[in-house]
């Protein structure tokens, strides 16, 4: 069997399981994608040698008989989860000689279904940026045009999955960072439950216990088989002790809903709200009854009035360090830092508060609908010198413009996910996303699934993935 860059993780783990290829071959095969996409930016620490072992290993649990439902897919890792012996910096000065003494949980996982991890994808520094460039591995390209960025902070692991590098990638998501990547390159990106996939051991977070471990890949079904890996409790983490609903479709009759900017007063790129009624179209027309419906948010709710959250915990964790030599920090990290040692307790309280308000908001309203469907972004990608886009929809906005429509779902706790929807007129493709109720996390991606098979059907999936990733001629 011929292994590509367009080949996904459930037919590679079936070719290696079957013995059509060997484990060690693909990993061959993703190691001079890799070396030869070297100015992407999006793979940081990586060494052949490695992967090979890794991957020889894999062969040799098969050849005594395991079953392995990842067997040798490679994959990369965010440079903010734990791998044993790997060098992991959070794109920070401050770790950049770090190698973390255990696997993170899902790590540990993946490695024991027979994945291969054949290195780290760049991160912004700590995950607090929605562009992905630090200072200690530069900046990570868009795999279409090297002026734009991914976004961020997953746009390492979105930029190489998109470009083929590997058919599956582990990001961290604690406000969108590995939705909207996956949205401006055309892949898909998907944030479970909070407490679906156990977390630890790793770095403090700053995000107020919302970031978790979320799968990248250019197919559902490659999530869906991640996602069997990841999910499930483990006695370490106490908040990964919820019940997972069974079921591929959900209700044979689903209630959607569909929000074209989430019931917020914000501005979307013409092409992005008209590529996305298109899809709601063909949704429609395909048979699935679509309502328009709102969700209704606690009074006055912006991204910026939660923010507190994540300043202040930047601030307790590198507070210290930032003052003692602030020229190790991404400036914009350190004006966050500086924000957070700022505030008054009051001001961080309202922001948990306000999450609360949201966790209970969103509950009210999957109690009457099944899925909920929204952009993932509100414009394509931008040049990558700057904190965001200058303007959206013809309205000059603030830098963070641009994530406005995936924070709510973290601090809801319920799972979301980002598929290719379109592109715009320069090419460049923006994201569909589509949540549920915690918990439903198995018939959500079984509804994207669906959703996938229409778009495809429709010409927009693949409308929605890069022309000429990275590499390609």
């Amino acid at each position: 069997m011929t292994i590509d860059e367009e080949t996904g993780a459930v037919a590679i783990a079936a070719a290696v399981g079957a013995g059509a290829v060997s484990a060690a071959e693909v990993a061959a095969d993703a190691a001079r994608r890799i070396e030869a996409a070297a100015d992407l930016v999006a793979v940081v620490d990586f060494d052949p040698d490695e992967g090979r072992v890794a991957a020889e290993a894999v062969d040799v649990r098969l050849a005594a008989g395991e079953r392995l439902p990842l067997a040798g897919v490679p994959i990369l890792v965010k440079d903010n989860l734990w791998v044993a012996g790997r060098r992991v910096t959070q794109g920070s000065r401050l770790f950049a000689d770090f190698r973390p003494p255990a696997d993170a949980i899902g790590i540990a996982r993946m490695r024991a279904a027979g994945a291969v991890v054949m290195g780290m994808a760049n991160s912004s520094e700590f995950a607090c940026k929605g562009m992905t460039t630090n200072k200690v591995y530069g900046t990570t390209r868009h795999p279409q045009d090297p002026r734009l960025t991914p976004g961020g902070s997953s746009g390492g692991p979105a930029s190489a999955v998109a470009a083929g590098l590997v058919p599956v990638a582990l990001g961290t998501d604690g406000g969108g960072s590995s939705r909207r990547p996956p949205a401006h390159v055309g892949a898909v990106g998907y944030k479970p439950s909070y407490g679906a996939v156990p977390r630890g051991p790793g770095f403090a977070s700053p995000f107020g216990g919302l970031s978790c471990i979320s799968p990248i890949a250019n197919a559902v079904a490659d999530i869906r088989l991640v996602m069997a890996v990841l999910a499930g409790p483990d006695p370490r983490d106490a908040e990964s002790l919820i019940a997972l609903f069974d079921g591929r479709d959900g209700p044979a009759a689903p209630r959607i809903a569909w929000s074209p900017k989430l019931g917020l007063d914000v501005p979307v790129d013409a092409a992005v709200a008209e590529g996305l009624e298109t899809a709601v179209a063909a949704l429609q027309a395909a048979g699935l009854t679509v309502e328009r419906r709102d969700p209704v948010w606690p009074e006055g709710l912006t991204e910026l009035s939660l923010m507190p959250i994540q300043f202040a915990g930047l601030a307790a964790i590198h507070g210290e360090a930032w003052m003692r030599d602030p020229s190790l920090f991404d400036p914009d990290v350190g004006r966050q830092i500086e924000q957070g040692l700022a505030m008054d307790g009051p001001t961080v309280s309202r922001a948990f508060l306000l999450s609360q308000d949201i966790r209970r908001a969103v509950a009210r309203f999957f109690l009457d609908v099944d899925f909920l469907l929204a952009p993932t972004v509100p414009c394509c990608a931008w040049p990558n010198d700057r904190l965001g886009p200058e303007t959206i929809g013809g309205v000059a906005v603030a830098p963070r413009a641009h994530a406005v429509f995936t924070p709510f779902f973290n601090h809801a706790q319920v799972p979301a996910i980002s598929l290719p929807a379109g592109r715009n007129g320069d090419g460049l493709p923006f994201g569909l996303q589509v949540a549920a109720a915690r918990g439903w996390d198995f018939r959500l991606i079984g509804f994207a699934e669906r959703i996938e098979a229409v778009l495809d059907v429709a010409g927009l999936w693949k409308a929605g993935r890069p022309a000429a990733p990275w590499g390609r001629a």
